[in-house]
């Protein structure tokens, strides 16, 4: 099967635990995700990010449907004034060591994978947009970063 795109989504930044959450959204079904999957992969967030450091508090996720039943959440967090910590959950990919094909069932995955190719085209636009609003200005503007977010469309195609 040839290579395809898929289709980006950009929710509302939410709050959790502490910190400001950017959210991309990952999948080639145009309805999107099942509520169930969503509502299962934010609930395993708050284990994947980490502990205040003094930077200011704002990640970034990627939460993809893959093809099959696997579903996959990857949080970049800032840590040391401008660096990434990343976090990743996987369900219903028995490859990652997911118990089951659940795609409600958020595990840890063993591998230390960052993401996949639908996965990285945030990590640019939310590096630019870090150092846009955060490094270079005068005094770092957190509401401006959080506004600044990659806009809908594919996952690429983008030039």
């Amino acid at each position: 099967m040839p290579f395809t795109e898929k289709l980006l989504t950009v929710p509302p930044p939410i709050e959790v635990a502490g910190r400001w959450i950017k959210r991309y959204h990952v999948t080639a079904d145009p309805e999107g995700f099942a509520p169930e999957v969503e509502k299962a992969a934010y609930a395993v967030l708050p284990e994947l990010l980490p502990e205040p450091d003094g930077t200011p508090p704002a990640t970034f996720v990627v939460l993809h449907r893959g093809g099959d039943d696997g579903a996959y959440l990857n949080a970049y967090s800032w840590v040391w004034d401008n660096v990434l910590h990343f976090g990743g959950a996987a369900a219903g990919q028995p490859v990652l060591g997911c118990p089951d094909r659940d795609p409600t069932h958020f595990v840890r995955p063993g591998p230390p994978w960052i993401g996949c190719v639908w996965e990285l085209p945030p990590i640019l636009h939310e590096r630019d947009a870090w150092v846009r609003h955060m490094l270079a200005p005068d005094a770092p503007d957190l509401d401006a970063y959080l506004a600044d977010r990659l806009p809908e469309g594919t996952t690429g195609d983008r030039s």
